[in-house]
């Protein structure tokens, strides 16, 4: 017999292979799960626990402190500044990409001929890799040689030479504008996508009631592609708060530190300093900032959606 006679008189399947049937699938996750376990979560806890430790390997220094790697973060001016570079360098990269990459998406969606060819090389800048684009904006914005100048001085708008990596003034400025040329195409792709989900008689039924083009984007589209803002802006956001390979082969976190941003702060202090301890307590509070500033996209999202009735 391969059944059992139940109390009501039916004949069910033994619970044993029930449960082995569910246990199946649930072994073929263990490899997948180990991996993010090995990759993603156990970094995450041996940082959280070592920010705890007075860690260093340029000596047998490894002690319990508690707080004392976060007090020594809330006097350190340093930490601050880079903590303030890196916001700002977030705010104003991802404003400006979302904005362009706004409006290169609504060209981009519009019907005209080699449009196919357009939308293709857009997305070279995104390609090239970050370090090639870092020398590429080093060579062009050179203090002395650099084709930049070059065109200023040509135009009249400047009368010599600038150092723009050199100067507390324009270093983190130029910074911002190799990134915006680099990853505006990658907003403008994402929104793209965005407005193609937008139905088009919707559009049309606006034209019909006599809405010129203005308010058939401030009213009609824009409202729907909030979500998909939200969600681009947060991704670039996030991405953008972890900047490291675009300043650390420009300016390396000069001049004077008007450039230092958290990941190569945090990069000195783990392997040329040697600090562990230390160093594992500001990979932390990055940490703890990117999941702050997810939270409030997604806080900003889930509102929208509720408005727009998504």
């Amino acid at each position: 017999m391969t059944a059992v006679q139940s109390r009501g008189g039916v004949r069910r399947a033994p619970r044993l292979r029930i449960g082995a049937a569910r246990l199946g699938p649930m072994l073929l996750l263990i490899p997948a799960l180990a991996s993010i376990g090995a990759i993603s979560v156990y970094p995450v806890i041996l940082g959280l626990w070592l920010s705890f430790r007075d860690t260093s390997l340029a000596s047998p220094t490894d002690n319990f402190i508690g707080l004392g790697n976060y007090l020594e973060l809330v006097t350190d001016s340093q930490f601050w500044g880079a903590w303030t570079h890196t916001m700002q360098f977030t705010c104003i990269s991802t404003l400006l990409e979302t904005i362009i990459g706004l409006l290169i998406a609504l060209v981009l969606g519009e019907k005209f001929r080699g449009r196919g060819l357009v939308r293709a090389a857009m997305l070279v800048p995104w390609a090239i890799p970050t370090v090639v684009t870092s020398r590429m904006f080093g060579w062009l914005f050179d203090g002395q040689n650099g084709i930049v100048n070059y065109l200023l001085r040509c135009t009249a708008i400047i009368r010599r030479n600038v150092d723009w990596y050199g100067s507390t003034d324009f270093a983190l400025a130029t910074i911002i504008v190799a990134d915006v040329w680099k990853t505006t195409p990658f907003m403008a792709l994402l929104l793209l996508a965005g407005l193609q989900t937008i139905p088009e008689s919707l559009s049309e039924a606006s034209v019909i009631d006599g809405a010129g083009a203005w308010q058939r984007f401030w009213y009609v589209r824009l409202p729907l592609l909030a979500p998909t803002l939200l969600i681009a802006s947060m991704f670039r956001a996030l991405d953008a708060f972890r900047i490291f390979d675009l300043v650390y082969v420009l300016t390396g976190g000069g001049p004077a530190d008007s450039t230092e941003v958290l990941s190569t702060l945090t990069y000195k202090h783990l392997f040329s300093a040697l600090q562990v301890g230390y160093g594992s307590s500001l990979s932390t509070i990055m940490f703890i900032t990117e999941i702050a500033i997810a939270a409030g996209f997604s806080w900003s999202l889930f509102r929208k959606m509720r408005e727009v009735g998504q």
